[in-house]
């Protein structure tokens, strides 16, 4: 069985070197990716994976909800990678005004793509989404899917035609039935 975050945090702040190494563990290749998809080299890479352990380190009592560590270390990496590409820019920028021609100062090449857990979590989302609609009843799952799953957007007029209603009913509909998707996905 595997420790929750929230457990190994408390078990750090006891003093316990074997949760701080579970912990490490648990995140070292997510913290690790985020400053190399940002189009950072290994070395900086390896700095901010460094620097946000410390900081976790130094603030682990004070994190309010450590059953959410994992955005709380995501963040950090984030800001701290943001911090390095924007001190970079700067030196770029200072340089090429200094005389180097923008030939001599390496770019920035930033990957967009979410990372895998971010992935993941979308595909997760998606899906349930997917299964909330499917739920629907026939008239509300056909305006989701004109509305929101149609390859071009249709005008209310097709939409009143397909479901066979009074074009000025379009609206109201598409609100109640955007609330039964919202109680749906709710529960």
């Amino acid at each position: 069985m595997t420790d929750s975050d929230l457990q190994l945090v408390l078990d750090c702040r006891g003093g316990d070197q074997l949760a701080w190494q579970k912990l490490v563990q648990r995140y070292q290749r997510l913290i690790y990716t985020i400053p190399l998809r940002a189009g950072l080299d290994q070395a900086q890479a390896a700095e901010i994976f460094q620097d946000v352990f410390t900081t976790l380190f130094q603030k682990l009592n004070d994190i309010e909800e450590p059953e959410k560590l994992q955005a709380w270390l995501v963040t950090t990496a984030r800001r701290k990678t943001w911090r390095t590409i924007s001190k970079a820019e700067r030196e770029r920028v200072v340089a090429v005004s200094a005389g180097q021609t923008i030939h001599d100062v390496e770019p920035v090449v930033r990957d967009e793509r979410p990372l895998p857990d971010e992935q993941l979590l979308l595909l997760e989302e998606q899906h349930r989404i997917r299964l909330a609609v499917s739920s629907l009843d026939d008239r509300c799952r056909t305006l989701v899917h004109m509305l929101f799953y149609s390859s071009e957007p249709r005008s209310y007029q097709e939409i009143a035609a397909a479901l066979e209603i009074p074009e000025g009913s379009v609206g109201p509909t598409r609100a109640r039935c955007l609330r039964k998707l919202l109680r749906i996905l709710q529960k």
